[in-house]
């Protein structure tokens, strides 16, 4: 079988977390090519994502590692056996690897959460709010390539609006809300939006407004995506170098105490509501 060129980073988490269980059980490389009675080259393939591995080599492996978490193991099977073709495949070279792989990740997500403080976080965005958007940190790019992020981010929406949705939770600034992205009707249809959402079962939205004394984490915009347990939850930052997906299971610790702390600051949700009621009537 042809390695892979260009792996996912689905493939590259799962081929993480098994070079985290050898490495946590002591075990060279070798030893484990041994143990399984396959050369070190395909460890190191494997451990690199540039092949893939199969159930009975992925629990032998685990095994070998003596690891009993049984439920990592069975989620790292179903990430290894996995052969879903998502939508977001029809836009492989045509839009940059991290789109597709975000996308990826959310249709596999059990749960998400958002924190944003100068932008509406995408999967609550409007299509205005977010043509607005691309044209404006995109302006050389044709029309046709803002269409193209457009309409990608609008179906990435399908994972809270879908018939089985997963629980979403989004903490968004005050400075989010008041930024005239577009013009003042579309500020209002995007508004309107978030509000209408909010009220969802699924969906639970809260504001940190400017008045709200001693708050210093403006810096602490995240996407936080559940995974099948909590060791294969990911952490998506957008920063000067690119979009880095975070997985280390101390950041992933940090991630939630912080999201907890944003959300124990921010008003509550009927709150919250009443805020962006009371900023749409504004406009």
């Amino acid at each position: 079988m042809a390695l892979r060129s260009e792996p996912t980073a689905r493939q590259m988490r799962l081929a993480a977390e098994l070079r985290r269980l050898r490495d946590a059980a002591g075990i060279t490389g070798r030893e484990a090519a041994a143990s399984l009675g396959v050369s070190s080259a395909q460890i190191s393939q494997i451990e690199k994502a540039l092949a893939g591995v199969s159930e009975k080599r992925l629990r032998a492996m685990a095994a070998n590692y003596a690891c009993s978490d049984s439920e990592l193991i069975d989620a790292l099977v179903a990430m290894a056996t996995d052969r879903t073709h998502g939508w977001w495949e029809e836009y492989q070279e045509r839009l940059p690897t991290t789109y597709l792989d975000l996308a990826e990740l959310e249709y596999h997500a059990s749960h998400r959460w958002d924190v944003d403080f100068l932008h509406i976080p995408g999967l609550l965005q409007t299509e205005d709010y977010a043509r607005a958007l691309f044209s404006y940190v995109n302006a050389e790019f044709p029309l046709s390539e803002v269409d193209l992020r457009v309409e990608h981010r609008m179906k990435r929406r399908v994972i809270i609006e879908r018939p089985d949705p997963i629980p979403y939770e989004a903490v968004i600034h005050e400075a989010a809300l008041r930024i005239r992205v577009g013009d003042r009707s579309a500020t209002r249809a995007q508004l309107a939006r978030i509000q209408g959402l909010s009220e969802a079962d699924h969906v639970t939205v809260r504001v940190i407004p400017f008045e709200l004394d001693g708050f210093a984490g403006a810096d602490s915009a995240m996407v936080y995506a559940g995974g099948p347990v909590p060791k294969l939850d990911t952490v998506v930052r957008d920063g000067p170098h690119g979009t880095a997906f975070i997985d280390a299971e101390a950041q992933l610790a940090r991630f939630r105490t912080l999201f907890r702390r944003l959300e124990s600051v921010s008003l509550d949700p009927e709150r919250s509501r009443d805020f962006i009621h009371t900023l749409t009537k504004e406009l």
